[in-house]
């Protein structure tokens, strides 16, 4: 028998998700390629691992013995990988980040060159990818720090917030505000009764959050333009096609663009800006220096908003 640790990998994943194509995803391989890797399995095995159906994966009494077996070889082999990664890590000093789009082309260039002039020795290694891949690229280990809103807690991996940001409208810079208001004191989110608005996908844990609040002014879920990254959402409402509502986080793509934001209050909503590392790996001195640095960053960019709109 010859299977591998990716292989024993994918199985549970597939076992845990109960969905080839999310597990395909988070592997970052095809879903015809994990496919064949749990073929391959049930080959050497000689029996069927999951019933599969349009609709769902199942395990079969089969996979069901192989499971807590797969599951304890995994954890064990990854804690030990874990710990042998970062005595290494130590003697090259190498750090590996995974962050979301934004993160990555907006605070990471100043964060990496703040970092490498303080740390010329250190070797680091920037991952640009989506949020659900930020946690998976940290959790099997293949990333030591992540960053991005993760708003669910995790079994295998530890957060730390690093900074809370508040939701904002923006519009293009030709919108007048409100004449009742200053710029300093934002706007209502009963202001947006009216207001044409452009969103992220319903599945963005933010624009969950955002559609919560629109329901109390009977907006939620509605018809809307829909844009996947906060970047082109931005560059849309310039062009005059909808109020996007974002978090202060969004500060330096927006003073980019020619546009203005205001801090949507009554009530104001903030929400957690975390790090991520995977569950009992240590920490060493890089990571708390890196995110020391990162900390301070975000900090100046939420007190932006107060500055004024534009």
């Amino acid at each position: 028998m010859n299977i591998s640790l990716r292989q024993l990998k994918a199985f549970v994943l597939v076992a845990t998700l109960g969905n080839f194509t999310r597990a395909a995803e988070r592997l970052h391989i095809t879903q015809a390629g994990l496919s064949v890797m749990m073929r391959e399995i049930e080959t050497q095995l000689g029996s069927r691992l999951f019933d599969r159906t349009t609709r769902s994966v199942t395990l079969t009494q089969a996979g069901h013995a192989l499971l807590p077996v797969a599951s304890a070889a995994v954890g064990q082999l990854d804690a030990v990988a874990g710990e042998i990664a970062a005595f290494g890590q130590v003697a090259r000093k190498t750090l590996r980040i995974a962050a979301t789009p934004l993160v990555s082309s907006h605070l990471m260039p100043e964060w990496f060159g703040a970092f490498a002039s303080a740390h010329p020795d250190v070797d680091l290694r920037l991952v640009e990818a989506e949020l659900a891949q930020v946690h998976a690229l940290v959790e099997q280990g293949e990333a030591d720090l992540g960053f991005g809103f993760f708003t669910k807690a995790s079994h295998g991996i530890e957060r730390t917030l690093l900074q809370s940001f508040r939701l904002m409208r923006v519009t293009a810079a030709g919108k007048r505000a409100l004449s009742r208001k200053t710029a300093k004191d934002g706007i209502t989110w009963d202001d947006l009764r009216d207001e044409k608005l452009i969103s992220l996908p319903p599945d963005n844990p933010i624009q969950q959050l955002v559609e919560t609040h629109l329901a109390r002014i009977g907006r939620a879920d509605e018809p809307r333009a829909v844009f996947r990254r906060f970047e082109t959402l931005i560059g849309m409402a310039e062009a005059g096609l909808g109020a996007a509502i974002v978090p202060t986080f969004t500060l330096p793509a927006c003073r980019a663009r020619a546009v203005r934001w205001d801090v949507l209050t009554s009530p104001e909503v903030a929400l957690g800006f975390h790090r991520i590392v995977k569950r009992g790996r240590a920490k060493p001195e890089l990571w708390r220096q890196f995110t020391e640095l990162a900390a301070g960053s975000l900090r100046r960019i939420d007190a932006m908003a107060d500055e004024g709109a534009r």
